[in-house]
C-alpha cells in the first residue's frame, strides 16, 4: 500500500460533492482528513491522506480531476509572501507554535520562522492578504 498527503482545493460546483465517500466506495481507498475548511457554494480546502495501491490511487486522482478538484501535494513547506503582507497579525494568534509573530525591531512587520512550522494551514486560513502559501505555489 502506498500514502500519499495531498491538499484538496474544491472550487464553488465541487464543494458540497460526497468526494471521500466516492474515494472509499468507489476507488477502495483508505481517507484520513487531517484537516478541512469547506463553505457550501463557496470553496473549500482539505489536507488528507490517501492510502491505496497505485490503480486505487490513480482512479481516486481521475476521479477528483474529473470533478474539478485540484489536487496538490503537501510540500514541507509553508512561505511567507512578506510583498503581500500587511502585517495585520491576523495570523499570529492562530499558529499553534510561534512561527509567527511580531518582529518589533523592524517596523513591526510580521516575521515567519519555518523550522517551528507544523503545516498545520492555519495561517493560511485567517490571511485574507494570501501572504501565506504553500511552497510551491
Amino acid at each position: 500500500m502506498k500514502q500519499v498527503r495531498t491538499v484538496l482545493f474544491f472550487p464553488p460546483e465541487s464543494v458540497e460533492e460526497p468526494v471521500t465517500y466516492h474515494l472509499i466506495s468507489d476507488h477502495g481507498l483508505r481517507v484520513n482528513i487531517l484537516r478541512a475548511r469547506i463553505d457550501p457554494g463557496k470553496q473549500g480546502r482539505m489536507v488528507v491522506d490517501l492510502e491505496g495501491d497505485d490503480s486505487q490511487l490513480a482512479a481516486g486522482l481521475n476521479y477528483l480531476e474529473r470533478i474539478g478538484v485540484e489536487v496538490k501535494p503537501l510540500t514541507t513547506e509553508i512561505r511567507h509572501m512578506e510583498e503581500t503582507c500587511t502585517a495585520c497579525t491576523a495570523c499570529i494568534p492562530h499558529c499553534p507554535t510561534g512561527a509567527l509573530s511580531v518582529d518589533r525591531d523592524d517596523s513591526w512587520a510580521v516575521a515567519f520562522e519555518p523550522e517551528k512550522c507544523i503545516l498545520c494551514l492555519s495561517c493560511m486560513e485567517v490571511c485574507i492578504y494570501g501572504a501565506m502559501v504553500l511552497g510551491e505555489e
